[in-house]
């Protein structure tokens, strides 16, 4: 098993990863480890393909938003 230190580690992400953990019911290092490792996993994006399909759900959608309301929606958090 390798083992590595993480130094320099803030406290707010100490503390949101102590979060994670808990949420998921985890240990610290149990979390850290599923977060690290599904950071390596991660598979590159077809940007061209992600826009294809949001178009297609954002055409099915009956309420259409402006630009300006969606950047709106963004400041308010609800996106």
């Amino acid at each position: 098993m390798i083992s590595i230190t993480i130094k320099g580690l803030s406290k707010e992400a100490h503390r949101e990863l102590k979060k994670r953990a808990l949420t998921h019911g985890r240990s610290l290092n149990t979390e850290a480890i599923a977060v690290l490792e599904a950071s390596t996993r991660s598979t590159p994006v077809d940007a061209q393909d992600f826009l294809r399909r949001l178009r297609a759900v954002r055409s099915k959608m009956k309420v259409k938003a402006t630009a300006a309301q969606l950047d709106q929606f963004k400041r308010e958090g609800r996106m």
